[in-house]
This record gives C-alpha cells, structure tokens and sequence, in this order.
C-alpha cells in the first residue's frame, strides 16, 4: 500500500509517514494531497499510513473520497479509547519502510520540512528532529499562551537532559524505522508520546539532527491538544527518561550496541551468503564428488 512509486526512485529509504486523524474531515484531504504531490515530485518512495482514530465527524468519508484523488494509502480505524499516542502506536506496528515520520492532519506541517528531514536521515543521521524555534524556522498564529508554556517546558527539558535540542515536545520527528522498534515499546496515550519517543532516542545516543520547520496555526477544526490536560502526562514521561537516563543509561546503551552488533553480524552473514551463491551461478564452485564438470 505504497504511495510512491518505489522502482522508479531516485533515493533508496523508503519513507512511512504516519498521520493520526481525529475529527479532520476538513483538513485530512489538503494535507494527504499536499503531501502526496510532493513526495512524488522528490521521488521519495513512500507510504502514507493514516489512523482515523475514533472521529465522528466526517474524516472517514474524506478518507474515502481521497482515494480517488491520490495514490494507494492504507488507514486503521481505531475503537476507542482515542488519543494521539494509541494512534501513533497503532500505526508503529503496521510500517514497512525504512524511516518513520509523524505528520499532523491539520495542515501545521509543511511537506518540504518532511523533505529536509528525510535528506538528513540520508546523510546519516539516525534522526531528525524540527524546531521551529531555531534560525531558519517560522511560526504562525501560535496561540500566546501555548507558546509561553512550549518554551517553559522544553527549556526545562533541556537542562534536564542537558540537550541542545529546544523543541522536543513537537510531534514532528523523522526516525530510522529500527530506532523506534529498539527505543520501545512505548506507552504513552496521548501528546506525551511525542517527549516519550524523542528522550528515549536521546538517552541512547542515536545521531540526531535538528532541522528548522516552518509551523502554521491549523485554519479549521479545534486543537486536540490540551495543555491542562496534559501536564500530569508530560510530568510521568519527563521523570521516567529522566531517571533512566541517571540511573541505567548504561543499560540502554548495552542494549542499543546489542542491537547494533546482532544486525552488522546478518548483514555480514547475508553478504556472505550472496556471495556464495553468485559464484555457484558463475561455476566457480568446486564440482561434487564423481562429477568432473565436463556434462
């Protein structure tokens, strides 16, 4: 369920972009379309996996008549409970390219950042993380109030984790596919995974970019994320990395080196293996025993 056509790419790593959706009937068609178009105009080979979770308006009717607009996509329909962290995790389990993105359904995002970030995974990096406030980015129609609580929390983050990085509570972040699988299970429901995902990356050490983005005020539709709300859930995330990281990062790097060392040795094992093969195809195997290769 591609939405790219892979064989034709210019670049190897295909790209899963998963969108949780929850009551954007309005907004899921121009963001899925947008998106599309540009990706395609990249050759960047992709899937679009897009998670109608538990709306009641008229998002899974979009969603059908976007089929007819664009390219293959596939979407799981959650039951409830809803949340933006059951969503993203839901659709973890469901990828098959090599790097994860998650994009909003709202039209905050811009496709050329997603872009940026894909070229940076390319580079090297294992990930990449948008900021909209370092130089280059841009930001519009920020409500006041969310932005001075943003740079309160993520100033804190920063001294707690002792990162450069000042935008890690935003839910746009590029991964290698592998990093997410070593870096869970995750457990977050709601916006907090969004910290959950990044500090676990982080406390393990994985290479990380920052990019600066472009962010812009959702146009219609309401805000799922609650900043009353959500306080209590961050807390939780925050002191659980936190206390990881202080009291057993030397675990998780064993871990990550683990993981690292377990997929070096398959690859060597698997070129070995091509290796073998290709030289019985030529005939350069030794013959076996009672035939002199002469037919």
């Amino acid at each position: 369920a591609g939405g790219g056509d892979v064989g034709m790419a210019d670049h190897e790593l295909v790209l899963s972009v998963v969108i949780p959706a929850h009551n954007e009937e309005s907004n899921i068609g121009p963001t899925v379309i947008e998106l599309d178009d540009a990706l395609r105009k990249e050759a960047v080979p992709f899937e679009l996996v897009i998670v109608n979770d538990n709306s009641t308006d008229g998002t899974e009717r979009a969603l059908g008549d976007l089929m007819a607009q664009v390219g293959e996509f596939r979407v799981i329909n959650r039951r409830p409970p809803a949340g933006f962290g059951r969503a993203v995790r839901s659709a973890l389990e469901h990828l098959n390219g090599d790097v994860v993105a998650i994009y909003m359904a709202d039209q905050s995002d811009d496709p050329a950042d997603l872009i940026r970030c894909y070229q940076r995974i390319e580079e090297g990096y294992d990930c990449a993380f948008g900021s909209r406030f370092i130089k280059g980015s841009a930001v519009e129609n920020y409500p006041w109030f969310k932005l001075i609580v943003n740079r309160i929390v993520n100033r804190t983050i920063q001294v707690m984790f002792w990162t450069r990085h000042n935008d890690l509570t935003n839910a746009f972040k590029v991964y290698r596919t592998h990093v997410v699988r070593e870096c869970g299970p995750y457990k977050s429901s709601h916006f907090n995974l969004t910290i959950e995902m990044s500090l676990s990356a982080l406390i393990r050490r994985y290479s990380i970019a920052s990019v600066p983005i472009n962010w812009y005020g959702r146009t219609s539709g309401v805000s799922k994320l609650k900043v009353t709300e959500m306080g209590r859930r961050y807390l939780v995330v925050l002191l659980h990395m936190f206390f990881e990281r202080i009291l057993i990062g030397d675990d998780l790097m064993a871990e990550r080196l683990s993981h690292r060392l377990t997929k070096n040795q398959q690859s060597t094992s698997l070129e070995r293996r091509i290796t073998e093969l290709e030289k019985r195809l030529d005939g350069r195997s030794t013959p076996p025993d009672g035939d002199s290769g002469d037919g």
